[in-house]
């Protein structure tokens, strides 16, 4: 029994000074687990590029056989073939496109993103593509009741959360002072005032152009006489981001050789087009 126990403690030496004396395993390589500072360098190395976007016509919406197409879309992939990459499309929350962004969960906001002092604090924004603006929509019905902002000051109103459309609500003296609600979507507000559950909605002129007066929403209809501020479209990078530049590079290429403006023309902005090129 002594043996047993002599023999034990001299194992239990070995295994304590082996403990002591192990030699500590090297630490991967901190490269494997981080990103270039670069970002055209990390969309280059995985060979496409993460484009935030929401689905609204006629910047990126599905098409025939649930392809996803439209201005931005196609503008998009032309920019994308010429930078070597691939476009990879993912639907955000319009409310969360800074966060989406800054964490580095997609490369771009490119969906009909207006340009703004605020957000130029959290995004470097490209040459501006487009002039765009705000516009009411109600039901036609109501088309003598709501003619000017004076009449919808007691409507029931609603645009998309985060949007310019919510801000031309909530920063016009006579708008702000009407029953807003905030939709998820442009879509999702449109839907809700065919529907009946609001007296207007406000949303941008691109989308109204291309979505009333046909089809799903034959019976609603913009209102003509209220003027929104214009606004600029841009394609938001992240802060100090080195492919805004090279987008700039391409765009800079595709207003001279006239490919940007075929794509306008094909989708029925060759006058919002020229406005910002002009």
């Amino acid at each position: 029994m002594k043996k047993k126990i002599l023999t034990a403690l001299a194992l239990t030496g070995i295994f304590a000074f082996s403990a002591c004396t192990k030699t500590e395993a090297p630490a991967p390589a901190a490269a494997s687990n981080t990103r270039s500072e670069s970002d055209f360098e990390d969309i280059s190395a995985k060979g496409k590029m993460v484009i935030g976007i929401t689905i609204y016509e006629p910047m990126n919406y599905y098409g025939e056989n649930h392809v996803l197409t439209g201005f931005d879309t196609e503008f998009a992939g032309e920019v994308c073939q010429r930078l070597g990459v691939e476009p990879e499309f993912q639907v955000i929350d319009w409310d969360m496109k800074e966060t989406e962004l800054k964490s580095k969960n997609i490369d771009c906001i490119w969906n009909g993103l207006t340009v703004t002092e605020e957000r130029r604090a959290n995004m470097d924004f490209t040459t501006t593509y487009l002039v765009n603006k705000q516009c009411v929509v109600i039901n036609s019905a109501n088309a003598s009741t709501y003619t000017d902002k004076a009449s919808l000051a007691s409507a029931m109103l609603s645009a998309e959360s985060g949007s310019a459309g919510e801000s031309a609500i909530t920063g016009d003296d006579t708008l702000s002072s009407a029953s807003y609600t905030a939709s998820n979507s442009q879509q999702d507000a449109l839907v809700a005032l065919n529907a009946g559950n609001y007296d207007a909605i406000v949303i941008d002129y691109t989308m109204a152009k291309a979505s009333v007066g046909s089809g799903d929403f034959a019976s609603l209809q913009i209102v003509d006489g209220i003027e929104l501020a214009n606004e600029e479209y841009a394609i938001g990078f992240r802060v100090g981001s080195d492919t805004t530049a090279k987008v700039n590079s391409i765009i800079s290429d595709m207003i001279k050789d006239g490919s940007l403006a075929e794509l306008a023309d094909k989708y029925d902005m060759k006058e919002l087009y020229e406005q910002a090129v002009k």
